[in-house]
């Protein structure tokens, strides 16, 4: 009964209060109700790149990494100068093992914003394990 409830709701709202309530949801740790809502205000406003954001992170943080690829490379297509974006898309390529590919958006999305600790430590860590596992054997 509760499910049917929800969904009634979510068909009353406009896609700033479905995105705002997801919002709520990611601030919890609950992505994947976060998703149901991202996904309605999708329908909605399928050319908003921060909802498309929102809803590829939680994609991200659930584990479902294609998903995320998915929107993540949709927000890029909306605004190519969404730092978080070229970030997020990034680490789904690193899921995916490729480096060379996600190094690029990663080192995009810290020349867009060269003061974020948060990419230059990502890139920092990953290149670290990039260089132990990817060593030739005379070096």
């Amino acid at each position: 009964m509760t499910k049917y409830i929800i969904i009634f709701c979510m068909k009353s709202k406009n896609a700033y209060e479905l995105f705002l309530e997801g919002k709520k949801y990611v601030l919890e740790n609950e992505y994947l109700k976060a998703i149901m809502l991202f996904e309605e205000a999708v329908k909605i406003e399928p050319k908003k790149g921060s909802i498309r954001e929102a809803l590829a992170l939680s994609y991200y943080n659930c584990g479902l990494y294609d998903s995320a690829k998915i929107n993540f490379k949709k927000a890029l297509e909306i605004d190519l100068s969404n730092d978080f974006a070229h970030y997020g898309l990034g680490l789904c390529l690193i899921k995916e093992g490729k480096f060379s590919k996600a190094f690029g958006h990663l080192k995009i999305a810290l020349a867009m914003k060269p003061k974020s600790i948060l990419y230059s430590n990502t890139i920092k860590k990953y290149s670290q394990i990039f260089d132990k596992f990817h060593k030739k054997p005379n070096q």
